[in-house]
């Protein structure tokens, strides 16, 4: 009987075995339930497609957007750091007519601005913007681009049939009037940015947040976004394990974003 009793204790779990075993499912919980909230709430992974925001971001660029800074505040989480959405602010949101299609570009106008382009440069409510982080690349001039919304969409510009019909009832003593609820947002690029002036306005509710800081810069072509069959996808992975080294932009890694 004695033997069998010492079989037992030996065979039976200690009591810090078992403490062992549920602190550790706990733990794994915990990184679960962490993970979920900064997926869901927080932060979110993006990448630079294209060149409208050089020399800002790169195309290549990795970063996190913080999905929490613009939203509206909820009763439910106080200390979450939200605010109001400012001129000058970057943000990521879906183009509007295309809700699969993230973009990322600058915000110009927020609601009730007047404003307008003259020769490339931004008026609002009749003062000149100073925007040292604005480029022009190609250096040509356009009408329609550069004194926005003076001279009207041409057959072969790229704005949406829906912006061609929609702009005039928006201008006003030869200013664009932001509308409530809306933002008006560029390209730092202004050259080589199909933003606000081809699309019209993003809707607040379109926004998903503001971009907070690079994790990972890849020397990327700009026609990568456009290969999505899957011999793409896997061309681009093994091109960029291959060249992870000599073509990752070193001084870009946890670059701020502004």
């Amino acid at each position: 009987m004695s033997n069998y009793a010492a079989l037992n204790r030996r065979n039976k779990p200690s009591t810090s075995q078992k403490e062992t075993l549920s602190q550790t499912i706990a733990a794994y919980a915990v990184l679960a339930v962490c993970f979920l909230f900064i997926s869901t709430f927080d932060l979110q992974a993006f990448s630079i497609p294209s060149g409208s925001m050089e020399n800002t971001l790169l195309v290549g660029d990795h970063l996190f957007v913080n999905r929490i800074a613009e939203a509206p505040g909820t009763s439910w989480m106080p200390l979450m750091p939200y605010r109001r959405i400012r001129r000058g602010d970057i943000i990521v949101f879906y183009k509007p007519g295309e809700p699969g299609l993230h973009l990322v570009k600058r915000v110009v106008g927020i609601p009730g601005d007047h404003l307008h382009l003259n020769n490339g440069v931004v008026y609002i409510n009749g003062v000149r913007q100073n925007e040292p982080y604005v480029i022009h690349s190609i250096g040509n001039y356009d009408p329609y681009r550069d004194e926005f919304p003076a001279f009207g969409p041409r057959p072969d510009d790229a704005a949406t049939p829906e912006w061609r019909a929609a702009l005039p009832q928006y201008i006003h003593g030869g200013d664009l009037v932001v509308p409530p609820d809306s933002y008006f947002a560029m390209g730092d690029n202004r050259d080589n940015s199909l933003d606000s002036r081809y699309w019209g306005f993003v809707p607040r509710e379109n926004i998903i947040g503001s971009p907070t800081f690079i994790y990972w810069s890849f020397n990327a072509s700009e026609d990568a976004y456009l290969k999505q069959s899957l011999a793409d996808q896997v061309s681009l992975f093994a091109h960029e394990v291959l060249h992870f080294f000599d073509q990752t932009r070193w001084r870009r890694m946890f670059h701020v974003v502004r």
